[in-house]
């Protein structure tokens, strides 16, 4: 399969189009006093279209952006973007991580260096991974599908083709959060062969799956938490779910509308304490948002919701994943889960309750993930090495 080199470069009429509605912007009122009770706040949001129709410098973000190496690959007539760096240090294990919603591959760009390169960072060269951060079909600079069925577990399918046909890696390590980590346990689940182990730092979409019996004391608190915070955190849920495209006629067409929806997310599932900025900076939120306007992909990526819940088949949800797991929890990640919750479901050989950082683990804290993934793939390496040796 061929991979071509894919440099971001967005059109400069785009960012004219972008820049004229930026300045025609029509807010809405608010009730006085009310701060983010009601949703994203309008002081906030004022400053930040300000900032970025008169500060943002998408120009230098993408010359950030593309000092990474970034190809594109056709598979099964779907184009797919994704960056691939390769590791500095000895014998490097292939690494797939996959991004979530409201994020994109965005998420994972302090990250990356830090796995490739532990050294530049005060660690084990021995530690070292090749690193592949795809965009999802419909994300980012991937192909917009046109078609119903792309669910989760056919982005699982497209990865492993990815990872073994394209990228020519026998065996490969995987991770994510948010859809990603569904992803990923579904990449695991129907090529355990090829998978040498996952990381994740959230349990994904079976969290919700309430039909097990003998559930204990902690599990129930735990299912009563989640349906409480589903109440208060999970609209948006249900509309991408339900009616992506009522709700992407809307983001599509204002800026700050997309803004508006994808940045209350940040705020309310960071570690951040209510200041969003003590997380993210406008530039790194904002980054984030401009790979949703330009790439205009905010409709194909909240229709994923939909078909996930119309056409994906939920009877892995029933099935045990045997590849190892690697579970480090984040404080402020939705409602963090009991071990036992988890054990349900996966071969869990390493858990670690991490001291702060929430749902956007890679932005919020790359050190601490980074230490972890390095600490719980270390024995892995040696079994994954045989597992060549005896398959070559």
């Amino acid at each position: 399969m061929a991979v071509d080199s894919f440099r971001i470069d967005i059109p400069e009429p785009v960012l004219d189009d972008l820049r004229e509605r930026l300045a025609h912007t029509r807010f809405p009122d608010e009730v006085e006093g009310t701060g983010w009770d009601y949703g994203t706040n309008l002081g906030y949001m004022e400053e930040l279209v300000d900032y970025w129709l008169n500060r943002f410098d998408w120009r230098a973000r993408e010359e950030e952006l593309n000092r990474f190496s970034h190809f594109r690959t056709d598979i099964d007539g779907i184009g797919i973007h994704f960056i691939h760096e390769r590791a500095r240090g000895p014998d490097p294990l292939p690494l797939i991580l996959t991004h979530g919603w409201p994020d994109s591959f965005y998420r994972y760009l302090n990250l990356i260096p830090m796995l490739t390169d532990p050294a530049r960072f005060g660690g084990d060269p021995a530690d070292s991974f090749d690193v592949i951060v795809p965009s999802m079909p419909g994300y980012g600079f991937s192909d917009r599908p046109h078609e119903r069925g792309m669910t989760s577990e056919r982005i699982a399918g497209l990865w492993a083709r990815l990872m073994t046909d394209v990228l020519g890696y026998e065996r490969f390590a995987a991770g994510g959060g948010d859809i990603g980590s569904g992803i990923s346990q579904l990449l695991a689940l129907r090529h355990p062969d090829r998978v040498v182990g996952l990381h994740l730092t959230d349990p994904g979409f079976f969290s919700l799956d309430a039909g097990i019996p003998d559930l204990s004391e902690n599990e129930r608190k735990y299912l009563a938490a989640i349906q409480e915070l589903w109440m208060q955190e999970g609209a948006y849920s249900m509309v991408q779910s339900t009616k992506p495209q009522t709700l992407a006629c809307g983001l599509a067409d204002s800026p700050a509308g997309l803004a508006a929806w994808i940045v209350e997310k940040f705020r309310s599932w960071s570690d951040c304490g209510g200041d969003i900025e003590r997380r993210f900076s406008k530039d790194e939120l904002l980054t984030n948002i401009m790979i949703y306007w330009a790439t205009e992909t905010i409709a194909s990526s909240v229709r994923l919701y939909y078909e996930n819940v119309h056409t994906l088949p939920l009877d892995f949800l029933n099935e045990h994943i045997d590849v190892p797991v690697g579970m480090a929890v984040f404080p402020k990640d939705f409602i963090p889960p009991p071990r036992e919750w988890v054990e349900r479901r996966l071969n869990v050989e390493r858990w670690t309750e991490m001291p702060r950082g929430g749902h956007f683990t890679a932005m919020e804290e790359p050190e601490l993930l980074a230490e972890e993934i390095r600490a719980f793939f270390r024995p892995l390496r040696t079994e994954h090495r045989k597992a060549l040796e005896v398959s070559g």
